[in-house]
Formats: structure tokens, C-alpha cells, sequence
């Protein structure tokens, strides 16, 4: 049975114009994603991939080209739109973990089932089933300054997985992590791969990333230089 796309980039350019020579961050890219992916974005800096990451997640806009999620164009979304669209769709991991200190695990994990007027029973089931999945079912009460840079990042998986998005978006997850966090933290995702078919896009340069994946597309100078699937 053929796999759904979940994600078709179609020649898509960004170019930005903040200094006096326009930077073309990326040129003619293409490329689709489908369902169950556990896929690596990789090449140097300054190559395109984080833009590429930006744009799929609707945090940037193409300057041409299309970029369609599900059966939506997101690059035709008002601002407004594009939130209410990110709110449902697109779960986003950060390098940075991106918490809100003031909140618990628990209250942080919740967060965007509270924005999308979850009720609370709901709320709390997929909460407490999320914190057993990544480890923390014991911690759900500590708030992020009482976690370690691992549990941190693992409380950010289950964050961007509430909702029930379409995909995830990794965005150099391990960069501030130790060897164990690391690999516990990609074992758990891989799991979570493998067990619910939740799509995972990184943008890496992380060789422990890239070992794990089972796609790597390779950005250079704005343009797809490689897509091989290596598992």
C-alpha cells in the first residue's frame, strides 16, 4: 500500500533581502515526505536546511514555490491561519528545549491542548500517557530548572506530540545534549517511529542523529545534493 504524503515541497526558493545582497538561501528545492518517516535534513551551515525546517513548519514564507501539508498550502495562509494551522498540524522540537520555566512538566506538556480548548479529562489522559511514553511519568510535578537538559528535551517531545500533529519537526534536538541524553532521547523517538508511525523531519548535523535516520537529504548552497535511503 502506497504511503500518504504528508508533506510536498515544490520548487521552493527563499531569498532574503536584510542586506545590501540579497542571500538565496534556497534554490528550486523539492521534495516529499510521506507518513512513518524518520527522516535527516543534513549539510554545512549556511547550506538551507534550517530554512527549509522553517518554511515545512510554516514559521518562514517562500518567496516562490509551494509548500503543501496534507491538502493545504500553507504558503497561501494569513498570519492567522498559519497559527491556527501549526496549532493542529505541526509539532516543533527545538535545540533550545523552549519551555516555559514557570510551568510544570505536566502544565507545559498540556499547553497546546489548553490553547485548542481541550477539555480537562482529555487534557490529562493524553498528558499522563505522554509522560509514561518518554520516561517521566514521576516527574510530572518538576518544573524544567528542577530537570536535567535530557528530561527537559524528552518533556518537549511530548509537548510537540499532544496535539496529535501530522509530523514532528526537529530542529538540531540533541545539540545540547550528552552522549547517554542523546541516545536515549533518539531511542525513545525511534520507538515512538516505530510503534505509532509518527513522522519525524530533523535538521542536524549531528552524526548520532544521522546514523539513526532512515532518509538523509543533503542541502548544499540551497539545493538538494543528495536524497538516499540508507535503512
Amino acid at each position: 500500500m502506497e504511503r500518504k504524503k504528508v508533506i510536498i515541497v515544490k520548487d521552493v526558493y527563499k531569498t532574503y533581502h536584510e542586506t545590501k545582497v540579497p542571500v538565496k538561501a534556497l534554490r528550486g528545492v523539492s521534495i516529499d515526505i510521506h507518513q512513518g518517516e524518520f527522516t535527516a535534513i543534513v549539510g554545512p551551515s549556511g547550506s538551507g536546511k534550517t530554512t527549509l525546517l522553517n518554511l515545512i513548519g510554516g514559521l518562514d514564507r517562500p518567496t516562490k514555490g509551494s509548500i503543501v501539508v496534507g491538502d493545504t498550502d500553507i504558503a497561501t495562509l494569513s498570519d492567522n491561519q498559519l497559527i491556527d494551522f501549526r496549532k493542529e498540524h505541526i509539532g516543533f522540537v527545538f535545540q533550545s528545549y523552549n519551555l516555559i520555566p514557570v510551568l510544570t512538566a505536566k502544565e507545559n506538556v498540556e499547553f497546546v491542548m489548553l490553547l485548542q480548548k481541550q477539555p480537562k479529562a482529555k487534557r490529562d489522559a493524553r498528558t499522563a500517557e505522554l509522560m509514561a511514553a518518554v520516561g517521566l511519568a514521576d516527574r510530572m510535578d518538576n518544573r524544567p530548572s528542577e530537570l536535567s537538559g535530557g528530561q527537559q528535551q524528552r518533556v518537549a517531545v511530548a509537548r510537540a506530540l499532544a496535539p496529535k500533529p501530522t509530523f514532528i519537526l526537529a530542529d538540531e534536538p540533541t545539540a545540547n545534549l550528552d552522549s547517554k541524553s542523546t541516545a536515549d532521547l533518539l531511542d525513545m523517538m525511534a520507538k515512538l517511529n516505530a510503534d505509532e508511525h509518527i513522522t519525524f523531519v530533523f535538521s542536524t548535523h549531528d552524526q548520532r542523529v544521522i546514523d539513526r535516520a532512515r532518509r538523509i537529504i543533503t542541502i548544499e548552497d540551497g539545493k538538494v545534493l543528495k536524497d538516499e535511503w540508507v535503512q
